[in-house]
């Protein structure tokens, strides 16, 4: 039992902590807005990966046979998302805006835009099921793991995911709020377009 809680948090952490588009997404979401949002952002990608966690925990080899023929055009829907976040971020920074801004949140701007734009972002990602997948049938358990087992694994991949996302919304509000001016928001505005539409043509390049 503790075993598979302890799998499910590594397993939560080899697909949490490479730094990619989702991230730097967060990161970008919380300098521009407040921790809430990116927050509400960073538990989508969790409930997205526990979800992917949960399918692979009780589909295993199905699941990850059926995603592969698959893979291809789901990157190339990714990307093409990421490079629409990216253009739609940069087009935010540079626009002009009245003196007087009525506050109107559009996007990813609130907390309940961000959980579910990128959850749903994070769930065309192939790789995260094929991931978890391949852990929990390499695992020796794996054939013989009950419903509690799983759901431990589960609920490890999603605490570990959670956290370590909330840490980077964490680390963007810092930078937020070290770069409250203007000026400053605009600089991470462009920077987190860049970086997220570099990322998309990396994810293209893959497709």
């Amino acid at each position: 039992m503790t075993g598979a809680f302890l799998a499910g948090l590594v397993a939560g952490y080899g697909v949490a902590i490479p730094v990619g588009a989702i991230a730097v997404l967060i990161l970008g979401l919380s300098a521009r807005t407040s921790f809430r949002v990116g927050a509400a952002g960073a538990l989508g990608v969790a409930t997205a990966d526990g979800l992917y966690a949960a399918v692979a925990a009780l589909g295993g080899a199905a699941v990850a046979g059926i995603v592969e023929p698959i893979a291809g055009p789901l990157r190339v829907a990714a990307a093409a998302v990421l490079l629409a976040l990216a253009g739609h971020g940069a087009w935010r920074a540079l626009r002009p805006r009245p003196a007087t801004d009525p506050g109107t949140r559009r996007g990813l701007d609130t907390p309940l835009r961000a959980f579910a734009g990128i959850l749903a972002l994070t769930l065309l990602n192939p790789a995260t099921v094929v991931y978890f997948a391949a852990l929990v049938l390499g695992r020796s358990d794996a054939l013989d793991s009950g419903w509690s087992t799983a759901t431990l694994f589960v609920l490890g991949a999603f605490l570990a995911s959670a956290s370590w996302q909330l840490l980077i919304a964490g680390g963007g509000t810092l930078v937020g709020r070290a770069l409250a001016g203007p000026r400053g928001r605009l600089v991470t505005a462009l920077a987190s377009s860049v970086i997220i539409a570099a990322l998309a043509i990396t994810v293209l390049l893959r497709a």
